[in-house]
């Protein structure tokens, strides 16, 4: 059994972890095979089984598994939806949802959910005490691992939502159930804490054989940085992510743009976080259509992610690629004045010859490589997705268990970051534009000479982010933080085949307050401005 497997029948079994009262029986005897909330986290067994479950909630409905990626690839309009995409989730794609949307309602949840049991890890390390060395480091880490995610957490919050519950102990959860909205300000503070706090704990690296996917220093200076520089802190975030630029950290850019995408991403020396998954096996304890709810969740417990299925044009076809994107991968190179295509069309999405997208798949196949059928007279342009596929290997899938881990942080969006935070400050010089060029060079586009004036340097910086992370579900969040979401949205989709709307309103800047969350507490409820936020 591989380490990868081995991780995840750990991550499963914990995925489930709650507190289970005991059963007295008439001698007043208790079960000792039952958890005990006072007793059972006392071990770094037990801890480490705590943590496990925290970043099992990473593949929890509303986050990665399922909901993230077309919450956020729709809403940044990074992707479309096809007539096979029905119900609540088209109502992302058109700005039609409301406080009751479905997929809002889980994002809320499973971050909250993911508060919720870091705040226990680090509640129960602090109560432990242990006397041994290597035991109080194995606390010290599992109390900096659940820091990560609860910033993780509240990182997304405070982005999609603003000011929100404030959730920073376990005792502030069961004491306080019925918490009022913090301020924005607050929670980017509370942030900056436990990121502060997370990096000074956790390591460099870990034994691959225990460490597999879980968060580390790197991760947590990364993550960070990207909260200073979504604050405007320009030198706060140049400074902490250069750290990353140098020992005792080895990140580098993948020799292959097309690796970072595939079922082999784990090993390459960009991974600064991912969301783990591995190909759905039935060890008895799932069901890979685990994330549908019903009959079919068999309690929850899977690893895998559904968005090569879900996206697949040779499966369920759900969406596709924007027009409107598509053509932002060619554009004028200004060393020539000649119209350029970007090398990383081929890897993104596939189309035709002209576009820059890929045209062949199944290049592994045992059946032979088959030409991609692109049609010109469709209304929606037929680009389909590419990235985060797996159709060079098999012609179908035949089920939604990609194991194709979730890039969250990667070496090139903290070098994109790098350089916007000099650019932000003025400099348009030399150390932007090597951050700029060496993301370029590894997919083989030209080098830029110079950015020239700072308006100028924007623009290449924001395209190369639009252009490097397309499909990553950074786009939205990347249009809301410059303040030019609806401008841009509603100018790409008046210009798209077979759309045409202009949806977004300056409501959308922020997401609804969901309703499973005012309906539960009635502080929140009050604080909400024309039933949205």
């Amino acid at each position: 059994m591989t380490m990868k497997k081995i991780f995840f029948l750990l991550f499963l079994l914990a995925g489930g972890f709650g507190i289970v009262s005991c059963d007295k029986s008439k001698l007043e005897l208790s079960s000792l095979s039952n958890y005990d909330y006072a007793t059972y986290f006392n071990s770094a067994d037990g801890l480490n089984q705590a943590t496990i479950a925290t970043y099992a909630t990473l593949l929890h409905n509303g986050l990665w598994s399922r909901e993230y990626y077309f919450i956020f690839d729709l809403l940044g309009y990074d992707a479309k939806k096809s007539t096979n995409l029905q119900g609540d989730m088209a109502q992302l794609a058109d700005y039609s949802f409301g406080t009751s949307q479905t997929q809002i309602g889980q994002l809320w949840n499973s971050l909250y959910r993911l508060i919720f049991r870091a705040n226990v890890v680090i509640d129960r390390a602090n109560a432990w005490n242990p006397t041994v060395p290597a035991d109080q480091a194995k606390a010290k880490q599992y109390v900096a691992e659940a820091r990560f995610l609860r910033s993780y957490a509240y990182f997304n919050i405070v982005n999609l939502w603003g000011r929100a519950p404030l959730y920073t102990s376990y005792d502030s959860t069961v004491v306080n159930n019925y918490p009022s909205r913090a301020s924005v300000a607050a929670i980017w503070s509370f942030i900056e804490n436990d990121l502060t706090q997370a990096a000074a704990d956790l390591p460099v690296t870990y034994d691959a054989a225990t460490g597999l996917g879980r968060a580390t220093k790197g991760a947590a200076l990364a993550l960070l940085g990207k909260s200073y520089l979504y604050q405007k802190k320009w030198a706060q975030a140049q400074a902490t992510l250069t750290q990353l630029t140098a020992a005792p950290f080895t990140y580098a850019l993948a020799p292959s743009y097309d690796d970072l995408f595939s079922m082999t991403n784990q090993s390459t020396p960009e991974n600064i976080f991912q969301v783990m998954n591995a190909a759905w096996t039935d060890w008895g304890i799932g069901n890979q259509y685990y994330v549908f709810g019903g009959q079919e969740t068999w309690g929850g417990k899977a690893s895998h992610s559904d968005r090569a299925q879900e996206y697949g044009f040779k499966d369920w076809f759900n969406v596709y690629v924007p027009t409107t994107v598509v053509k932002a991968f060619t554009y004028t190179n200004p060393g020539t004045g000649a119209s350029y295509t970007d090398p990383r069309a081929a890897f993104t999405f596939y189309g035709s010859k002209a576009s820059g997208g890929d045209t062949v798949y199944c290049e592994r196949c045992k059946e032979g490589k088959i030409s991609f059928p692109f049609n010109a007279a469709d209304p929606q342009g037929y680009y389909v997705w590419r990235k985060y596929e797996y159709y060079e290997d098999i012609a179908s899938y035949g089920g939604p268990q990609s194991p194709i881990n979730g890039q969250v942080i990667r070496y090139a969006d903290v070098l994109l970051m790098l350089a916007e935070a000099y650019i932000q400050q003025g400099n348009t010089g030399a150390e932007p534009l090597k951050y700029i060029n060496a993301v370029r060079a590894r997919a083989g586009a030209f080098a830029y000479t110079t950015l020239g004036d700072q308006a100028n340097a924007t623009t290449i910086l924001r395209r190369e982010r639009q252009i490097e992370l397309c499909g990553e579900q950074s786009r939205y969040f990347d249009l809301i933080r410059w303040g030019i979401a609806k401008e841009t949205l509603n100018a790409q989709r008046a210009a798209e085949p077979g759309d045409g709307k202009q949806p977004f309103q300056d409501k959308h800047v922020l997401l609804p307050i969901p309703d499973v969350e005012k309906n539960y507490n009635p502080n929140v409820a009050r604080d909400i401005a024309n039933t949205w936020n």
